[in-house]
């Protein structure tokens, strides 16, 4: 059943909104995935913070425009299910790629990050990007890692000094 003007109007503000906030964007062929599939895909999107939805491609290509997926808009050809990250960068490519372990009908076109367009064989590398929980862990890590080198350092004198006496107190206790 087609879509009124009025609905394909909000389609449009709805995937622009939400593209204008988003981190990432993949595009999918869904060809050939059952409803049940097609349900438990957008379930664990959802749970991942994950905006999924299959949009004709012309009104793709508008919501995309004046947004950094406008790059993104030669691509949309056929038919294709669009996903924005919306926390992290990553998590959108994660899902993908976790669903399509699953189920070798989900066909990546397009992974699109920071207002460049990738090839399906970048979905592993920004599925790999770290959460912003994992990223801050990092970043402490290594803010931290050049205090711990130098305790060790510091540390490290008086125990030289008493492995060197337990030397010396066994060599003597030896004699």
């Amino acid at each position: 059943m087609p879509l009124s003007f009025d609905e394909k109007k909000a389609v449009v503000a709805e995937v622009a909104d939400v593209a204008s906030s988003a981190h990432s964007a993949v595009a999918a062929d869904y060809r050939g995935l059952t409803v049940y599939e097609m349900t438990d895909l957008r379930q664990k999107a959802r749970s991942q913070n994950v905006y999924l939805k299959v949009v004709k491609n012309t009104l793709a290509r508008r919501a995309v425009e004046g947004t950094e997926f406008e790059c993104m808009s030669e691509g949309l050809t056929g038919p294709l299910m669009l996903a924005f990250s919306t926390e992290d960068p990553g998590s959108a490519a994660r899902v993908i790629k976790e669903y399509a372990k699953i189920t070798s009908k989900i066909e990546v076109r397009a992974v699109a990050i920071g207002g460049q367009v990738y090839g399906p064989a970048e979905l592993d590398r920004v599925a790999t990007l770290p959460t912003r929980d994992e990223a801050l862990a990092q970043l402490a890590g290594t803010l931290r890692a050049p205090l711990d080198k130098f305790a060790r350092t510091l540390n490290e004198v008086p125990g030289k000094l008493v492995r060197t006496v337990e030397a010396v107190r066994a060599q003597k206790a030896g004699e």
